[in-house]
């Protein structure tokens, strides 16, 4: 799969139809170069403080959490039609019971300007580093969302992560 460099902006609607349908794959490597990845519905790609952004949202349970927290950076990974079976099993399964992509059979390669790796099946790849984070605030929270999204307490933590590199396979992302 040959991969161009593209604009944040390119793809916006088919990157938010896989978002909402099957998910996208957040991934974040540790210290000794393991690469987790989980599945993600939520988040947000845009602009704030004149930069382009990504806003994920991950649980403090979350094995993924930890490996944020201390790598302060991650990737975005948009998977094609056919890793439907990968983004459910990423997103059911922890990283700290299993070698999730080595199960599913999807590979990596180091990022281009972050630590974290890419996810090279994936069609379209974006590589963030965290400039801010802040945690949700069960107070601050609609209290419909919050019955709805946190019935355990689990509160989110939300990561802005400012995209430094965008890349994708053309004729695969226009299939998205």
């Amino acid at each position: 799969m040959t991969k161009s460099d593209v604009a944040y902006t390119d793809y916006f609607p088919a990157v938010n139809k896989v978002l909402t349908s099957r998910g996208l794959l957040l991934a974040c490597t540790d210290q000794e170069g393991k690469t987790n990845a989980m599945t993600i519905g939520w988040g947000a790609i845009g602009s704030i403080w004149g930069l382009p952004l990504w806003m994920v949202l991950v649980r403090p349970s979350r094995y993924t959490y930890g490996l944020i927290e201390r790598a302060g950076d991650f990737t975005v990974n948009v998977p094609p039609p056919q890793l439907e079976k990968a983004c459910a099993f990423c997103g059911s399964e922890s990283g700290r019971d299993h070698d999730k992509l080595a199960e599913v059979g999807v590979t990596t390669t180091a990022g281009r300007s972050v630590r974290s790796h890419v996810l090279n099946e994936c069609v379209i790849n974006y590589e963030c580093r965290v400039v801010h984070k802040n945690d949700v605030l069960p107070g601050e929270l609609a209290q419909p969302i919050a019955r709805a999204a946190y019935s355990s307490g689990d509160y989110h933590r939300v990561y802005y992560g400012q995209i430094l590199a965008v890349y994708a396979d053309p004729d695969a992302a226009a299939k998205l």
